[in-house]
């Protein structure tokens, strides 16, 4: 059902230069398959990233990526959207025109999914819980799913790094989990994707945590904030669309919604972003233009510290609009909603590997260079 190989050739990509290759991936439900077929042609493309970073099924596809050695990754993604395709029946309601599409997601809210939620009675009927069953549905299939298709031993060895946001519910402040710092583990990923009221939160260390969603749903200031700051080539995927037309029925009123809510600030994060790391390169350029005596002070050098002349080219991958989505495209299960999706992030990261916009000229003060993908095309800014 997924899109098959292609002859792409291995994409040349000067790790040298560039530094470290990252994948960062927003949360979404099911457009995160969009981000399954970015994967692929990475894969393809002999491009195997050094950190991926995710929230929600962001955070699920990333686990699945370094929880499996690289010849397993593509083939487990793959299972674990076969899986989430719903039952037979549901598609059937699809193919009904109008209202077909509607009935076939309302059978999801009722139902769930067999491999990732199911109905948890006690909480529709309004009875007190305990804090790690307060959801609308129960996790537990999404738990055995990922014991299958994650590889134990290759998770909690870390050889590709692995950051996972997840939202404190005592504290309400952002938690990632970084396989760097310690090793970051099913659970870990479960707490990432706990949205609620739907899923209920997940306790680790004695601290419930929440989908980070809440709080950032695009974790790309991971890569921002990381110490000791380093080059990189940083694919950021996004799944939510920050610019939209104006609503003019509830339909789509709640469709922005959703859409302005989890779209994340991810656009004011990279413009502070470029602003810091533009101010870090002019600091070192200054800094170094003064006289060796000058260099040597204290003072001085405890200032030049704030420059930094590491270099990030920023690829924002856009995912495009599926034909009749609406505002529940997130739980859009089905087989022909995955498919597209999935060819959609294959076909767009084809193009921006083909392009290579990272190889062209930009202003060598920049220290942020953003490289956008929109409608076919390629927009580099710096």
């Amino acid at each position: 059902m997924f899109t098959t190989p292609s002859t792409t050739t291995h994409a040349v990509i000067d790790r040298t230069n560039l530094g470290q290759i990252v994948l960062v991936l927003q949360g979404g439900g099911a457009l995160g398959a969009y981000q399954a077929g970015v994967y692929q042609a990475l894969d393809e493309a002999g491009i195997e990233p050094d950190w991926v970073i995710g929230t929600s099924i962001g955070a699920i596809n990333a686990g699945i990526i370094a929880g499996n050695r690289p010849g397993q990754r593509l083939p487990r993604l793959r299972e674990f959207w076969s899986r989430m395709q719903r039952d037979p029946v549901a598609e059937l309601f699809c193919q009904v025109p109008g209202w077909g599409v509607m009935a076939a997601n309302a059978m999801t809210v009722l139902g769930g999914l067999p491999a990732f939620f199911k109905p948890n009675p006690l909480a529709a009927l309004g009875l007190k819980l305990a804090p790690e069953a307060a959801g609308y549905y129960s996790t537990a299939p999404l738990e055995k799913t990922l014991a299958d298709l994650i590889d134990g031993e290759v998770l909690a060895a870390g050889a590709t790094r692995l950051t996972v946001g997840a939202a404190s519910v005592r504290t309400a402040e952002m938690r990632y989990f970084d396989s760097r710092e310690a090793p970051v583990s099913i659970r870990h990923i479960m707490a990432s994707g706990a949205l609620p009221p739907a899923f209920p939160a997940v306790r680790i260390d004695g601290e419930l945590y929440w989908d980070g969603g809440i709080l950032s749903n695009t974790p790309v200031e991971a890569v921002f904030d990381d110490n000791p700051r380093r080059s990189g080539l940083v694919f950021t995927v996004n799944i939510w669309h920050a610019e939209g037309a104006e609503p003019n029925d509830m339909a789509t009123v709640m469709a922005r919604q959703k859409d302005v809510q989890y779209a994340s600030r991810a656009a004011s994060q990279i413009q502070r972003q470029k602003q810091i790391h533009r101010l870090r390169h002019i600091i070192a350029e200054l800094a170094g233009r003064l006289p060796e005596a000058d260099q040597r002070n204290p003072e001085v050098r405890r200032l030049a510290a704030y420059g930094c002349l590491t270099r990030m080219h920023v690829v924002r991958l856009q995912a495009p609009a599926v034909l009749g989505e609406d505002q529940t495209k997130d739980i859009d299960f089905s087989a022909r909603g995955i498919r597209e999706r999935w060819e959609a992030g294959y076909a767009d990261t084809i193009r921006v590997l083909d392009q290579q916009p990272w190889t062209h000229q930009f202003d060598p003060i920049e220290g942020f260079i953003l490289h956008e993908t929109e409608a076919g095309t390629i927009i580099s800014e710096g």
